[in-house]
């Protein structure tokens, strides 16, 4: 399995490799996720109401929030690893909701309302969105398993997460709802934060000045998150099939076809950080497909992005016919 998957990797991130990009500019504007400036600094930033702090899963610019408090409450730990916290691990996960949202395909599939669209209201999430759904469960779980496992210390107020307007039962709301519904997926992600964890790699990659050593740290971290990930990806895939029916046949193709590359991306220990994510995410689609797209033979996309769609799919057929 970790020699097929790292055949996968290689295959796809070949493009990134050819292509020479410096992997230590981390400061040009686009190498963050669209309007990363306007999300909220600091979790306590947000607005509090009635005790707790309110935020609102459905505004992409509030999910950046989350993510931006979660990269800011770990930049300590991850200082050692590249300037301006670039070194970060969790840099992934806004990258890859900046690349959804810049692509469209947090708006609304069923074109019933105008959530998500430049004419309407450009910021809102739909929760008929598979990619939005899919992405709470690799965003605000995460979140609540990092308030769990103290990486923002004592709070002063419990966190309310806002429901969406419909579809409300497959979500969890607080660090006590999700816990009661599922606790393995908290579980992984509160062992991925552990305080303690980031602690030693910090001190330990400071401390050691073996090369080899504070690498295996690194990997430690990244085993622990790819696990996380991997299982937030197999709770939310079968929750989510209905949400596929709005999407042309090419683009729900891809997203099951993603889905299913991102274990073998997660057994090789991918680094997660802004200069390799941003690499690597040059070579994913950017629009979304639509009917009459061809793999590998979309006009408009590039041969490394054509080449990327075809191993997914490759890949996926393959997992499909050996079960």
């Amino acid at each position: 399995f970790g020699i097929r998957a790292l055949l996968v990797v290689t295959v796809i991130l070949s493009p990134a490799a050819a292509a020479g990009q410096s992997g230590n500019d981390v400061t040009g504007e686009d190498v963050y996720p669209p309007l990363w400036d306007l999300a909220l600094e600091n979790l306590l930033d947000f607005p509090v109401k009635d005790n707790k702090i309110v935020i609102n899963a459905w505004n992409y610019q509030d999910r950046l929030g989350v993510y931006k408090s979660l990269l800011n409450a770990s930049a300590k730990y991850f200082g050692a690893f590249g300037p301006q916290n670039s070194g970060n691990i969790l840099w992934g996960l806004p990258l890859q909701h900046g690349w959804q949202f810049h692509t469209g395909r947090l708006a609304d599939p069923s074109g019933v309302t105008s959530c998500g669209y430049e004419n309407g209201e450009l910021l809102c999430q739909s929760v008929r969105s598979w990619w939005s759904c899919m992405n709470y469960y690799l965003s605000i779980i995460p979140f609540l398993g990092a308030v769990e496992a103290g990486l923002f210390g004592q709070l002063p107020y419990e966190i309310e997460i806002f429901p969406p307007e419909e579809q409300k039962d497959d979500f969890c709301y607080s660090v006590k709802d999700c816990w009661s519904r599922m606790p393995k997926l908290m579980d992984d992600w509160k062992a991925f934060f552990e305080v303690n964890n980031f602690y030693l790699l910090s001190t330990e990659h400071k401390a050691v000045s073996s090369t080899s050593f504070s690498s295996f740290k690194l990997d430690d971290a990244l085993g622990l998150m790819w696990k996380a990930h991997t299982t937030s990806i197999a709770y939310a895939l079968p929750k989510f099939q209905d949400r596929l029916k709005y999407l042309s046949g090419p683009e729900a193709n891809f997203g099951e076809d993603w889905a299913d590359g991102v274990d073998f991306i997660a057994a090789t220990h991918f680094l997660t950080d802004l200069p390799t994510t941003n690499q690597f995410q040059a070579f994913l689609p950017q629009r979304m497909l639509v009917k009459g797209d061809v793999i590998p033979f979309i006009s408009d996309f590039s041969p490394e992005q054509n080449k990327v769609l075809l191993t997914l799919r490759a890949l996926h057929k393959a997992n499909r016919l050996t079960g």
